[in-house]
């Protein structure tokens, strides 16, 4: 899958030329989800038309027949092979604005959603009939069912393309998936509410989707709230979610955000999965000085940081967990009585876990960052009762680099990390501390380290560093610069020798 999703970028991207890459994500994505649902439409359409079984009299252009089966009624000019029909033609822009219009008029679940920039005079009507060609191609000749899920992985992997192209800017939008792969395999999502209040393009929607669907649990298990300020964002997320045919019609836009118009008010959720803004300073903390989420104390009016914390605890019910990205300063920080919540969220009992992450791993920061884990009932007879430890986990050193600037974790890191916390928290797990990765630290230790949360305090040195000589490795280190130089000189003869054989006409 992964070569001919490359593939398709490449291509894609080729269609480029001069438009900027956060633009051209709402003309390629937008087209993807267009085959996408003209694909669910029809093979239902071809089903009704048949009429065979419970089918039998049914009429194919009745919208009722779609509503029933949760699929998006396709007007004629939205189809695809009418699209394609079209694509050579010089006002195929204009075809491909009327048929989001007509798409979005006829369900109110898309209303707002959809991109309507095909006819912009950036756009070459000669690329965009081959970019049409170039998505017609995907899961070509497959049956309809099989190419709506070949679709979504395209839909997903493009996201990520996109992101990795707009660099800072895609981080925004994107939290990358072996993160969000992580968080999810640790919570373990299994049923009940989930809630994203900084929910970007719905990533971690789609991987708790996928984690019930890896577990043979059943899809509707889960429900799934959130809520995003940025309205462009808001857009990719509900065709996102809708190209996996997840219900995201609790997923909700306002440009005021979670903290001043707080769309979910009354929300109880089983899982709080998110990746919050880092140290976000323009979050209207002075216009929030007395509300009443902050029960563990009032966040600084600078730093959003604590006020995401207990945000997610407003929303999590009795037995409720999350698990959420913070910068790694989080953990440490003193400054404007930061640290004294982090004293009243750890003697409350409701830090479970700490995981530090290695450097690279976000597209939009260097800022190093790190993973929280909070459980509202570390004794709720689920797991074992930990109501006095926290477990921290040292990741710094594992993932790996897929480019300069990227760090991404495998599926064995995912495994290991994740793995090590249920042995924790499990009552037959059989867990053992390991130096210089893991340790299970009793909240007295956590008072006697002055409430600092930086695993590396707490887990130590690896064995084989502890042995660590430094008169040894600097006599090693100082060899190989030696070395370094000389090779550096002899390259350096070798270039004037080359120059000086350059003939000049």
């Amino acid at each position: 899958m992964s070569d001919f999703e490359k593939q398709l970028w490449k291509a894609a991207d080729k269609l480029r030329k001069n438009i900027d890459a956060a633009e051209y994500k709402h003309i390629v994505l937008g087209l993807i989800f267009l085959r996408y649902i003209s694909d669910a439409f029809e093979e239902l359409y071809e089903k009704l038309q048949q009429g065979e079984g419970e089918y039998a009299g049914a009429d194919p252009e009745d919208r009722d027949e779609y509503k029933a089966e949760n699929v998006f009624f396709v007007p004629a000019i939205s189809r695809w092979p009418y699209l394609q029909s079209e694509a050579k033609k010089p006002d195929i822009g204009k075809s491909v604005d009327n048929a989001m219009d007509a798409i979005e008029k006829e369900n109110p679940l898309l209303r707002g959603v959809l991109p309507k920039v095909f006819a912009r005079g950036n756009l070459d009507p000669t690329n965009l009939g081959g970019l049409i060609d170039l998505v017609s191609n995907v899961a070509l000749g497959d049956a309809k069912s099989r190419s709506a899920d070949v679709l979504g992985h395209v839909f997903e992997y493009f996201l990520g393309e996109f992101a990795l192209a707009e660099g800072k800017k895609g981080g925004q939008f994107y939290t990358p998936r072996s993160v969000v792969e992580l968080l999810v395999e640790m919570l373990e999502p299994y049923n009940g509410r989930v809630f994203d209040p900084c929910c970007g393009s719905g990533g971690m929607f789609v991987q708790s989707e996928k984690f019930v669907a890896d577990h043979q649990g059943k899809i509707n298990d889960i429900s799934i709230y959130g809520q995003e300020s940025n309205q462009t964002t808001w857009r990719l997320a509900k065709m996102n979610l809708a190209i996996r045919s997840i219900d995201s019609s609790q997923v909700k836009w306002n440009n005021e955000g979670s903290f001043l118009n707080d769309v979910h008010k009354d929300l109880k959720a089983d899982y709080v999965i998110a990746n919050p803004p880092f140290n976000d300073s323009d979050w209207s903390g002075d216009l929030l000085r007395k509300d009443g989420r902050w029960k563990y104390g009032v966040p600084p009016a600078g730093n959003a940081n604590y006020a995401w914390i207990q945000h997610f605890l407003y929303h999590l019910g009795p037995s409720g967990q999350a698990g959420f990205v913070l910068a790694k300063g989080s953990l440490t920080s003193k400054s404007s009585g930061e640290g004294d919540i982090r004293k009243e969220l750890v003697e409350a009992r409701l830090i479970d876990c700490i995981v530090n992450l290695p450097p690279k791993l976000f597209l939009n920061t260097q800022i190093p960052a790190s993973l929280w884990f909070l459980s509202r009932n570390k004794a709720n007879g689920k797991h074992r009762n930990r109501t006095d430890e926290i477990l921290f986990i040292d990741a710094r050193n594992m993932g790996h680099l897929i480019n300069r600037r990227t760090r991404e974790f495998s599926p064995e890191d995912i495994q290991q990390i994740a793995g090590t916390y249920h042995k924790w928290r499990n009552p037959e797990g059989n867990y053992e501390d390991v130096k210089g990765f893991c340790n299970s630290a009793p909240i007295e230790r956590v008072r006697e380290l002055g409430y600092v949360l930086t695993p590396g305090r707490y887990v130590g040195l690896p064995d084989d560093e502890d042995n660590f000589d430094f008169n040894e490795r600097f006599i090693a280190l100082k060899a190989e610069f030696e070395k370094q130089l000389k090779e550096e000189e002899r390259l350096n003869l070798l270039i004037v020798e080359n120059l000086q054989k350059v003939k000049l006409e």
